[in-house]
């Protein structure tokens, strides 16, 4: 009875050290505006641990936290935003639609979750940020031209986060392992 309740508390101390990593890492990309979505995809990676490493309903406590807590103390809103509304609950998705479908029925899935939040994101900028999409819509191709650099970028992300998965098991595991 007590190892359970010791694990549980381990678990629950490595989530908030997570949390806190990640609004870190957040509060970095609100400081420097070219490194929004760089920073909010490295926060993401703390959710891929926690789905690897903790399991259960911790890597949703990393995700509702950091995206909770970035959007109470963070100056810039735009990396925690983008970290809220994809980056934080992909790596939670991935390994739940991989784990269960087939590789081609998981691909659609994840390609109607990139357009899902890829809109809700603009509508999220269009309502609480309007003079962030203004900009963009300037010149009539440019939204084409947004739209297909970040389904690329979303289809490396996918790949990447992949590959790195076995990189974890085989090289990293051994030093950021947290005993179960």
């Amino acid at each position: 009875m007590a190892s359970n309740t010791t694990q549980k508390i381990k678990r629950m101390t490595v989530s908030a050290m997570l949390i806190a990593l990640g609004v870190l890492f957040l509060f970095l990309g609100s400081l420097l505006d070219v490194l929004d979505l760089s920073t909010a995809a490295l926060a993401s990676l703390l959710c891929a641990y926690a789905v690897l490493e903790l399991g259960g309903v911790y890597p949703f406590a990393v995700w509702l936290g950091t995206s909770f807590l970035g959007l109470l103390l963070l100056p810039q809103k735009s990396p925690v935003v983008f970290y809220a509304l994809f980056a934080g609950y992909y790596p939670i998705a991935k390994a739940a639609l991989e784990k269960r479908l087939p590789r081609w029925l998981s691909w659609i899935i994840k390609l109607a979750i990139f357009h899902v939040s890829l809109a809700l994101f603009a509508l999220v900028l269009k309502l609480f940020f309007p003079g962030e999409l203004s900009t963009y819509f300037e010149k009539l191709w440019l939204p084409f031209a947004l739209y297909g650099l970040a389904l690329a970028c979303f289809v490396l992300f996918d790949i990447l986060l992949s590959r790195l998965i076995p990189l974890y098991y085989t090289r990293l595991q051994k030093f950021l392992r947290s005993k179960k």
